[in-house]
């Protein structure tokens, strides 16, 4: 049990590191990596809702026994991100730089999914 509170408020935490300056950042990363982004109720559609997640990380990490059910779409959550960047790389559609942002939520995805196994009756 242990195990899961300490990944999952790591995650939170995390994620709320990183996506909170992005609220910041709109017009700059239409100029560091054109073209601009032309959808901004998208890009702050995902911020919201990315930041909503954060919170439920954390909310599981205070009862992840109790609230075991709601490790599996945490881990949906952690691996589309991740595998989206996956397939836009191979599709010559991202730099590679970009992947280490993927590649740590991939690597939550794992430790959730260990947390859901490691909490199990």
């Amino acid at each position: 049990m242990k195990f899961a509170k300490v990944v999952f408020w790591i995650a939170g935490i995390w994620g709320v590191l990183v996506l909170v300056p992005l609220y910041f950042m709109f017009d700059a990363i239409g100029r560091q990596d054109p073209p601009a982004i032309t959808h901004p109720g998208f890009y702050y559609g995902f911020i919201g809702v990315a930041l909503a997640f954060q919170v439920v990380f954390m909310v599981i990490a205070r009862e992840p026994v109790r609230l075991r059910p709601m490790m599996i779409p945490a881990v949906l959550e952690k691996f589309a991100y991740g595998v989206s960047l996956m397939a836009l790389y191979l599709q010559h559609r991202l730099h590679a730089s970009d992947l280490v942002f993927g590649g740590v939520d991939v690597l939550f995805g794992v430790l959730f999914l260990a947390a859901f196994f490691r909490t199990a009756s």
